[in-house]
């Protein structure tokens, strides 16, 4: 396993398997927000499960918080190996005519996307960390008084997060719209990887977007 790691190829379809799951998952955050647009009170229910079921607090939210570290770690890696095997292309041909901006500038990317995902975890995660496992106070739903519906609209009062949250999803999608794509190529699915080129681009475009409009609908309506 160690020798799959150390591989090129093993790192990338690494990178690949772990970028499919956050994207799964993406689609599923998305489906979750939306409700508090349409229905606030089942965006509570579903809220209240997904913040008090065992299996998902103390199974697939691990395994979720070490896909996103793993994905992270493994591009900055990734990207250092890359750096190094340019700089020989480089001195031979023109790197930028064979590859697109966004495949050369994942890494910044990155770094707006982990930002973002700490300003994401101190305005929703830690609060509830804090409010389930410190003060030992699981009710949620019943008094509402730190997450869900309520806590979610008061978090998009101040139009400078709305702008940051907007921010962070256009580099969201700039960062998917060569990640959809290259992850299939990764895996061996080059042919499939064309298939679903308008499909990537979709998906590119759609999830953040959706997320961006759900931040000013909350911003808006106050």
């Amino acid at each position: 396993m160690s020798g799959f790691f150390k591989s090129s190829v093993g790192r990338k379809v690494a990178m690949a398997i772990s970028a499919f799951f956050l994207m799964i998952f993406l689609l599923q955050h998305l489906f979750i927000n939306t409700l508090s647009v349409f229905n606030p009170d089942l965006f509570n229910e579903v809220s209240h499960f997904m913040g008090t079921n065992p299996l998902v607090q103390f199974a697939l939210q691990p395994v979720l918080i070490f896909g996103v570290v793993f994905h992270f770690v493994m591009g900055f890696i990734l990207e250092i190996k890359n750096n190094k095997a340019r700089q020989v292309s480089y001195a031979k041909n023109n790197g930028a005519a064979n590859s697109t901006w966004m495949s050369r500038n994942m890494i910044w990317s990155g770094f707006v996307i982990l930002a973002f995902i700490a300003l994401h975890f101190i305005d929703f995660w830690f609060p509830e960390i804090n409010t389930k496992f410190i003060k030992g106070d699981w009710s949620g739903l019943d008094d509402g008084e730190f997450r869900y519906y309520e806590h979610l609209k008061h978090k998009f009062v101040n139009p400078l997060r709305v702008v940051a949250y907007a921010v962070a999803f256009v580099f969201l999608g700039l960062h998917l719209a060569h990640g959809f794509t290259s992850a299939f190529q990764s895996v061996g699915a080059a042919s499939l990887r064309k298939k679903l080129g308008n499909v990537g681009t979709a998906y590119a475009i759609i999830i953040p977007l959706g997320f961006i409009l759900i931040a000013f609908f909350h911003y808006f309506k106050h």
